[in-house]
């Protein structure tokens, strides 16, 4: 089921009487096409004074073939308007103190109107554990609140993100200022990313960036999983799409649609991890990327569940994450470089009413992400989550309508995301390039008004 209500307002009678009324105003949101420059015009980078991150950050733009215009461009033209920008990126690491944070409102103040519709605003800072003074990480822990309200105030799809990067990082950060100031990150706003150290990816290859690498996707058969696995193919990637026997004709026509692998397997038996590994060491050796997609609820206020609603969901869309990464990587089947990203829910952040085995479930993932991103740096090996919001699926579709609206309308872009929104997340994540991002849980939600 479409957004009947998002497309009557995007078209011209709809523009009117939504302004008239003062209606939601869901704008149409620019996401990637093969064919489309990274940016549809110029960014402006500007640095507050001592910051150590704008040099090597148009260094990474300009290799990117974007315009980059600095500030002192930035001035009113003969109407007063000022001249319009794909991007404002903005390096706020030199700030130490609260008085400091005037430069980013001597920034921004001016150029609230200076964006494209689907306009893109980074802030780049510190992140505050590692700041030498306590005023340092205040003034860096600010930023947040900056980049959030930003989100929900530039309005006509602009998205608003915080990027801390750690000292010695820089060269790590090309990835992630791709994504961010791509179509692909359409549904992604007010997050917060956190990069440390990564690999050198001077000789990637930025249209197939998996190229040459295996992906394991789990639940591929419908939905968002079929979009992962179509999206990570895109990219290059063989991917072994795998779920419930019960599913094999819809997940047979998915992988042969991308030239993959299927895989029929119920990931709560007690012998599959070990035939999910075997299978994974007899046909390919490695799995590059793990993403644990697979995930079922079963709704009832926790005063009303039976027991096997709750051990149901815990098993499939937690237990069986932990039992799978076990395995393949007690048998060292994830290499050097390996990529193990979840899928979250806002639900596991804001917690939701008649879903605390799902919302309980969800949270672990985040808790599996954050307790082994260290353990798993050791390997070289990354791990994170994305948490989606209202995403339009057949399951949202089943929504009474009430909720359904509800659920499109209570974020800043005023409408839910696709699939393929939750899809580019995962294929920025499991990219080589994104070897400095590990322990993130990223919303794919339009910064749902719900939850952080």
């Amino acid at each position: 089921m479409g957004d009947r209500y998002a497309s009557f307002a995007q078209s011209g009678p709809g523009k009117a009487l939504v302004k008239r009324l003062g209606l939601p105003d869901p704008p149409r949101l620019r996401r990637y096409r093969p064919a489309d420059p990274l940016v549809p015009g110029p960014v402006l980078l500007d640095a507050a004074p001592g910051g150590r991150l704008r040099e090597p950050m148009a260094k990474l733009l300009q290799a990117a073939d974007i315009e980059l215009k600095d500030r002192a461009a930035a001035v009113p033209g003969a109407n007063g308007r000022m001249p319009l920008h794909a991007g404002l990126v903005y390096d706020a690491s030199g700030i130490t103190d609260s008085a400091g944070l005037h430069a980013v409102y001597d920034f921004f103040h001016p150029l609230a109107r200076a964006l494209y519709p689907s306009g893109r605003v980074i802030v780049l800072g510190t992140p505050p554990e590692t700041c030498r003074t306590p005023r340092e990480a205040t003034a860096q822990r600010a930023l947040e609140g900056l980049t959030r309200s930003i989100g929900k105030e530039f309005g006509r799809g602009t998205t608003a993100q915080l990027v801390y990067v750690a000292p010695g990082a820089e060269s790590g950060v090309e990835s992630t200022l791709r994504f961010l100031l791509s179509g692909k990150s359409a549904y992604v706003s007010g997050q917060v990313v956190r990069v440390t150290a990564g690999a050198d990816t001077a000789d990637l290859d930025w249209g197939r960036p998996l190229a040459g690498k295996v992906a394991l996707v789990t639940g591929a058969a419908r939905g968002i999983g079929t979009e992962v696995a179509r999206v990570l193919a895109r990219d290059g990637a063989h991917v072994v799409a795998l779920d419930l026997p019960s599913a094999g004709d819809a997940l047979a026509a998915v992988a042969n649609s991308i030239g993959g692998t299927a895989v029929q397997l119920d990931l709560t038996t007690a012998e599959a991890p070990q035939r999910l590994a075997d299978h994974i060491a007899d046909r390919h050796g490695r799995i590059d990327i793990v993403v644990h997609n697979a995930g079922i609820t079963r709704d009832k206020t926790i005063g009303r569940m039976d027991a096997d609603r709750w051990d149901s969901v815990l098993e499939v869309n937690l237990s069986s994450q932990e039992r799978i990464n076990d395995v393949l990587l007690e048998r060292e089947l994830v290499p050097d470089g390996g990529r193990l990203i979840g899928v979250s829910s806002i639900a596991g952040i804001a917690g939701n009413r008649g879903q605390t085995n799902y919302a309980t479930s969800k949270a672990g993932v985040i808790g599996l992400v954050q307790s082994m991103a260290p353990i798993l740096s050791e390997r070289g090996i990354t791990i994170n989550a994305v948490a989606p919001g209202f995403i339009e699926t057949r399951l949202t579709a089943r929504m009474p309508m009430m909720l359904r609206e509800a659920g499109r309308r209570m974020n800043s872009l005023a409408q839910g995301g696709l699939p393929v929104d939750v899809a580019e997340t995962i294929a920025w994540f499991a990219s080589p390039a994104s070897g400095g991002l590990t322990g993130n849980v990223i919303r794919v939600c339009g910064q749902s008004l719900l939850g952080a």
